[in-house]
């Protein structure tokens, strides 16, 4: 069961480790390196953990939450499939979640990322910067317009491929609540493949990171849309690999 809160001293809800991968997970081939060697320690939260971050609301630009237009310089738009990815963010009550940063980054529709390092070699979409941003709504709602990424091969095994993705950053209204997460798409065979996935024993943590098609959002003869709603913290906390974030 989850923990209540203590409404003496605002302590957050506890998260369901058995809910999370394990650290260290063989057919995740860096996990054999970077888990843990010692047992985890925890500890209960205090202001430092229950208050903060902070940042200005006024960072955003008008266009940070459309990756279809945001990198270009020539007013050309992105390659690929056109969608809409939306939903809340909902605390461990299942309360939204208002004025929480939303950071989003992802490849492109042809699988590649643009980063100095990526060995794929797919093509780079000049219109195409792969990065946005967003703040939650009054009752926890956001969205962004953005291409479908493409799966790309990975150096874990000799064929290994990730399922199509968008990574999610997610900045609550406490240090307790910062979030690191990966969204997949309805159907991909590709989710049970993946041994990033495969460390997730929990199959309801698994259809966690799930995206919906929400035909009722899309746009005729313009894009699909997706629903992906993200938990904070508590025992249905949306969780991504072999790390957990605050305590």
């Amino acid at each position: 069961m989850m923990r209540k809160p203590d409404a003496a001293n605002g302590s957050l809800l506890a998260r369901d480790r058995d809910w999370h991968p394990k650290a260290r997970t063989p057919a995740y081939k860096t996990s054999r390196l970077r888990s843990p060697s010692a047992a985890p320690l925890q500890f209960p939260t205090t202001l430092s953990e229950e208050t903060g971050p902070v940042f200005g609301h006024d960072i955003l630009g008008p266009l940070d939450h459309d990756l279809i237009r945001n990198f270009s310089t020539t007013g050309d738009t992105a390659i690929g499939p056109r969608m809409r990815v939306h939903g809340k963010l909902l605390d461990e009550n299942g309360r939204g979640i208002s004025g929480a940063l939303i950071e989003v980054w992802q490849a492109n529709a042809g699988g590649r990322y643009r980063h100095k390092n990526e060995g794929y070699l797919a093509p780079l979409d000049p219109n195409f910067g792969g990065c946005g941003r967003t703040i939650s709504g009054p009752d926890g709602s956001y969205s962004f317009l953005t291409v479908k990424p493409a799966p790309y091969p990975w150096p874990n095994g000799p064929n290994s491929w990730r399922p199509a993705h968008i990574h999610f950053s997610v900045f609550g209204p406490s240090f307790a609540q910062r979030l690191i997460t990966q969204m997949y798409f309805e159907g991909d065979p590709l989710i049970a493949l993946c041994p990033i996935v495969g460390s997730i024993d929990n199959p309801d943590a698994i259809d966690a990171l799930i995206s919906d098609l929400d035909m009722d959002q899309s746009v005729p003869m313009d894009m699909l849309a997706y629903r992906f709603d993200i938990v904070l913290r508590g025992r249905n906390q949306t969780q991504f690999e072999n790390r957990m974030e605050g305590l």
